[in-house]
């Protein structure tokens, strides 16, 4: 492998498709890895959560012009204070992160990127290659530790959060049927008492990009109805949430959906439609009209519209909130991966 180093996402910008194709072959084919998606995310660090004088650092393999692998990571300091490498996306705001490189081809790419970060002198000095929200069925695991043994490394594999996912049945009917009993009955009496009510409900999902500034900023203004996400809502997260938006719509994979009463906004979500997949990212409610359980209805909503798009699995992605497992929800795990020199 032709071992090549970035510090800028423009020269790489010619072989955007080639990443993305590279990525569907990929053990880990997530949205978070998408060119576009970590472009956007390193416009603003996360959100603010990385300093601006963090140094970027996207390491690509190639045979002849062929892409084999990249890891985007770049240097900071990491939550401990030490000078570290991480993944481009880490940690807040992109859920599950990894490698890019083919399965069979991984071990090798991952032993010529080490090789690199090692001998390479432009690349700042580092203690420790800290890696974030890897899904537990990845083989960077295996690769990994592999090499630190050899290399005398110390690693440690430490579990984040659990990350439940739903996989979907062909109709909504046999969704419910899965699921707890007590829960099936709950869902369907809050489905019934917006029925029963005076006021007429239906989802409403953005299709039109001339709507996609002003739903943004509804479901944004929604999110922070709830006291535990107004703190995380800086400006600088706000404008992280509407370059993705946009990103993820330009691209074709945004679902922004809304749950209305009487034409008014009650709750939102806004998803990715990827690899036939429904990746709830985050939500949020208009507590006015709490009474209707808004945030419950959509979500029901959601679910049987995905069934009947033939959407095979359901993400909540990260996070043990207790609405996930009453849904049905099966855990997973994300891990941490830290090698220390």
């Amino acid at each position: 492998m032709d071992f090549k180093i970035y510090n800028t996402f423009n020269p790489l910008s010619k072989i955007k498709n080639n990443w993305n194709q590279l990525l569907q072959l990929s053990a880990s084919h997530v949205p978070f890895l998408r060119f576009e998606y970590l472009q956007t995310w390193w416009e603003t660090r996360g959100g603010g959560e990385w300093p601006e004088d963090s140094q970027l650092i996207i390491i690509a393999a190639y045979e002849d012009d062929r892409l084999l692998g990249a890891a985007p990571l770049f240097h900071t300091r990491n939550k401990e204070g030490k000078p570290a490498l991480m993944f481009v996306g880490a940690i807040e705001v992109s859920d599950f992160l990894d490698f890019i490189a083919l399965p069979e081809g991984l071990p090798d790419f991952i032993k010529g990127m080490l090789d690199v970060l090692i001998s390479d002198q432009s690349i700042p000095a580092w203690e420790v290659l800290d890696l974030y929200n890897i899904l537990e069925d990845s083989p960077s695991f295996k690769s990994l530790s592999s090499e630190a043994e050899i290399r005398g490394w110390h690693y440690q594999k430490s579990p984040l959060q659990p990350s439940p996912y739903i996989p979907l049945p062909d109709d909504f009917e046999t969704y419910l049927a899965g699921i707890d009993k007590k829960q099936r009955h709950e869902i369907r009496r809050k489905l019934r008492n917006v029925e029963q009510s005076l006021s007429e409900g239906s989802l409403y999902i953005t299709q039109s990009e001339d709507q996609l500034n002003s739903d943004v900023e509804t479901f944004i203004n929604m999110m922070a109805q709830d006291p535990n996400k107004k703190d995380f809502l800086t400006p600088q997260m706000r404008q992280h949430i509407r370059n993705t938006a946009q990103t993820a719509f330009n691209e074709g994979w945004l679902q922004l959906a809304f749950f209305t009463l009487d034409g008014g906004k009650a709750a939102a979500n806004m998803s990715f439609i990827f690899n036939d997949r429904l990746w709830l990212y985050n939500s949020g409610w208009d507590w006015d009209f709490r009474e209707f359980s808004p945030g419950w209805v959509l979500l029901a909503n959601l679910i049987q519209w995905a069934v009947e798009q033939g959407i095979n699995e359901f993400d909540f992605m990260r996070g043990d909130e207790d609405y996930k497992y009453k849904f049905g929800g099966i855990d997973r795990q994300i891990f941490r991966v830290a090698i220390t020199k």
